[in-house]
């Protein structure tokens, strides 16, 4: 049987490689860069990104497990998502303003005050989003019967 973690890693990766293939016409660097330039990008933010979770999910899973909260529950999946995007919110901040590694086109909407792009922000509402639902799933669906939640006995 595949393991909830093992699909919340496959999950998320995938859908932050489909995010940020999505979202880099919002990026200068679709307009200016070469093929390779582009692919580089992609990979080293897929797994920048890859990374972020990991080590958010590491610090949920601490709190969860000092606090003794079910795996993959809701605040679990809370503290992952506003840990990842504490760290886009630095992330994106220091390297558009600051460092200027990367510029957002016209087209991408803009956090206002916070002056980073929106498009960011909702990467981790949905893709750890959809990988904690997943997950979820997979967790219960291992649980003993007698374990389960009464609305998923049947």
């Amino acid at each position: 049987m595949t393991k909830p973690i093992t699909i919340f890693f496959v999950t998320v990766f995938t859908g932050h490689l489909v995010w940020e293939t999505v979202q880099l016409p919002l990026y200068t660097l679709w307009w200016t860069g070469t093929k390779s330039e582009i692919v580089r990008a992609l990979l080293h933010c897929t797994a920048g990104d890859a990374l972020i979770t990991a080590a958010a999910l590491t610090l949920a899973l601490l709190f969860g497990r000092l606090a003794e909260w079910p795996p993959f529950g809701v605040r679990m999946m809370a503290t992952t998502i506003l840990l990842g995007m504490a760290y886009t919110m630095f992330s994106e901040w220091l390297n558009v303003e600051i460092r200027r590694s990367w510029a957002y086109t016209g087209s991408m909407p803009v956090l206002p005050v916070l002056g980073i792009g929106l498009a960011p922000m909702l990467q981790w509402l949905v893709v750890p989003g959809i990988a904690f639902a997943v997950a979820r799933r997979f967790h219960q669906d291992a649980l003993p019967e007698d374990t389960r939640p009464m609305q998923e006995r049947a």
